[in-house]
């Protein structure tokens, strides 16, 4: 080969591998880890794209493979999102019954997830939550039914609320709510192509809607908040909760492929189901089954009920959602419906804040507050509500905005006190004798006399998991001035009985002899260990 065909060999060998990797670095994408990837393409717009065109993508690494739904999205794009749960390098390839929307390949890598992205809340230790990552997860909830429903500004005064506000739940409703309010302003977007009242094509969905409100789950995310989608409720009439068996299927589908991708999206089936007198508790496990199965990333699954319970030990069904502002009125009755369902039990309703004439909106601050602290120490999860008459109109908790109560404050100083407790959760741990205490045997208690005022407290601590010499310390908390005292010096175990240990210098602690006092009593040595072990940890490391 003479020198002028090499030169030109190489100089072509050499276009072609800028050519490749300027293809490479152009068309490669990197997107976090539990974060979304998008693909989008264009397809059909004749006939009715969302029933006649079925649109999905295979996601997979070197050791899984997930195929994912996709959704029209209008204006013929068509759309599937794809959370990934692992790093590294990833494939995809699309099908569809429609040649422009199959066949589609192409690779991307995913990176480590950033600091604040921990994953979707999965059920952990039976009873309890936690992030994928493994962090911790302790919910503190509240309800904004309509809020995605209001005049934008009020939308944006609601995420300012959120900001600044101890909860980490939003429950909101997905289809539209008529109140007295509602007086006032119309929803600007509705889920179905059609007019309001009932004018609806169940066929052809609103994208418009939708974008919004995917908009405003995003924006919950980035704030640390899960979004509890309540899919069906007894409250419109509009028509919603009227369809029929093929056009549930074809909203729940819709959904369900328009908002997996999102870390913190939680399923709630309906709200007060047994209201809703158009569909039986067939239809709901229908319903339930059908997102089990569609739901590629498995998010926490509900229904809540009115007065009557459901079966809350069907499979499709992680945790328990439940209205009962009776049970949490002491730990005892609130831990019963953990032993029924072996489940976490998140209380979502149990009664709201506020002044109203109804009889669901008149708890005072320090009830609310109250039921919460009863719930924890239980073992389960309490939801929050606000809602106050002002100006004749009903507030946060059916449309957002701003917190007129006084309990929030307290709110985020339990979560604290959650936070910094057992990272499994808090169990019941000696619920025959005393359910009035809650943590970990051996290691960690919350003793909560509610609504009682002792004015003093002999230390004493459950046989389970104690043996004599053990040393702990004593904070007496106060659960509405916020405040935590400690004990001065230590307490060291010595049995008592076959069932007790005491203090060996038998100290009592006095008390304020006022309500809504908690102590808190934590292993000194176990303690110690837990802190010497994080220290080797490498916090650099997520």
């Amino acid at each position: 080969m003479n020198k002028t065909v090499l030169r030109a060999c190489l100089v072509v060998a050499l276009s072609t591998a800028l050519f490749l990797s300027h293809l490479a670095n152009a068309t490669q994408v990197t997107v976090e880890q539990w974060d979304i990837f998008q693909v989008e393409l264009e397809g059909p717009k004749t006939g009715n794209p969302f029933v006649d065109v079925r649109f999905s993508a295979v996601f997979e690494n070197a050791s899984k493979k997930i195929e994912v739904p996709g959704f029209y999205d209008g204006n013929g794009k068509y759309i599937v999102r794809f959370m990934p749960d692992m790093v590294g390098q990833w494939r995809y390839e699309t099908l569809s019954n429609r040649w422009p929307l199959t066949g589609k390949r192409g690779t991307f890598d995913v990176n480590r997830a950033s600091k604040n992205n921990h994953g979707p809340v999965q059920v952990h230790n039976t009873y309890h939550f936690a992030y994928a990552d493994g962090t911790s997860y302790k919910q503190i909830g509240t309800t904004i039914y309509n809020w995605l429903d209001t005049p934008i500004e009020v939308q944006q005064q609601t995420l300012q609320t959120l900001a600044t506000s101890p909860f980490n739940k939003a429950r909101m409703l997905l289809t539209q709510q008529p109140t007295p309010y509602r007086n006032k302003f119309q929803p600007a977007l509705w889920p179905y192509q059609g007019k309001p009242p009932y004018d609806w094509d169940f066929t052809r969905f609103n994208p418009d809607f939708f974008r919004h409100y995917e908009k405003r789950i995003g924006q919950l995310r980035d704030m640390g908040i899960e979004a509890d989608v309540i899919l069906f409720n007894p409250y419109g009439k509009f028509g919603f909760n009227s369809m029929d068996e093929v056009n549930d299927e074809l909203y729940v589908r819709y959904v369900v492929a328009r908002f997996t991708a999102y870390r913190n999206i939680w399923w709630s089936v309906a709200n007060e189901y047994d209201f809703v007198r158009t569909k039986t508790d067939e239809d709901w496990d229908r319903i339930g089954q059908l997102i089990q199965k569609i739901d590629p990333y498995n998010h926490l699954r509900s229904i809540h009920n009115g007065k009557l319970l459901f079966n809350h030990n069907k499979p499709w069904i992680t945790h328990v959602s439940m209205q009962n502002g009776v049970a949490v009125q002491s730990p005892g009755a609130a831990e019963i419906y953990r032993d029924v369902y072996r489940k976490p039990v998140v209380y979502d309703e149990i009664k709201y804040e506020g002044d109203a004439k109804f009889r669901w909106a008149d708890l005072s601050a320090q009830e609310l507050v109250h039921r919460f602290w009863a719930g924890t120490i239980a073992g389960t999860y309490v939801g929050h509500g606000d809602y106050f008459n002002i100006e004749g109109e009903d507030t946060w908790t059916s449309f957002g905005g701003k917190l007129t109560g006084n309990s929030s404050p307290r709110l985020a100083f339990l979560r604290d006190i959650m936070q910094q407790g057992p990272k499994d959760g808090i169990d019941p741990i000696d619920k025959w004798q005393n359910p009035d205490i809650g943590g970990v045997a051996g290691e960690y208690y919350l003793f909560y006399f509610g609504h009682e005022k002792p004015q003093d407290w002999t230390f004493s601590l459950y046989k389970q998991g104690i043996s004599d010499g053990m040393r702990f310390k004593v904070d007496i908390i106060d659960t509405w001035d916020m405040t935590i005292t400690p004990v001065e010096g230590e307490f060291v175990t010595q049995k008592f009985d076959n069932y007790q240990y005491t203090d060996a210098k038998q100290r009592v602690v006095k008390l304020p002899g006022k309500s809504g006092i908690a102590i808190r009593v934590t292993n000194l040595d176990v303690n110690a260990n837990k802190t010497k072990a994080n220290e080797l940890i490498d916090p650099n490391v997520h």
